[in-house]
């Protein structure tokens, strides 16, 4: 069965000041084991902010490395999952799913990408 890589993309900048509610935490709590117990879900983790993070690049045959926060970034990879789906619609379902345990006041997206074996 496909493993697909989802990333959940945030503006660090317009998320609540408090984190996440304990309700949100609830019902996402609920989903990850709805999602252990069908075999879909693999792996899935939060991110720290991207302050606390270290971009390395590679540009013109030459390293750089910058601290962050990224200020030019508007959009930060702010967690992830790999499960496991029939194909790529399934997996989008699930995300959708993932989406809409969050309150209103939330603006993120999620990527979703098969992994090539």
């Amino acid at each position: 069965m496909p493993r697909y890589l989802t990333t959940i993309h945030l503006d660090e900048n317009n998320v609540p000041s408090d984190g996440p509610s304990a309700e949100l935490m609830d019902r996402m709590g609920a989903l990850i084991e709805e999602m252990n117990k069908a075999g879909v879900m693999l792996e899935t983790a939060g991110l720290t902010p991207s302050s606390q993070g270290t971009r390395v690049l590679w540009s013109g045959g030459k390293i750089s490395v910058t601290d962050g926060p990224f200020t030019e970034a508007k959009e930060v990879i702010g967690g992830y999952s790999i499960i496991q789906a029939k194909n790529q619609a399934e997996a989008v379902e699930w995300s959708k799913r993932f989406l809409q345990v969050h309150e209103d006041t939330w603006t993120i997206s999620v990527q979703v990408r098969e992994i090539g074996e």
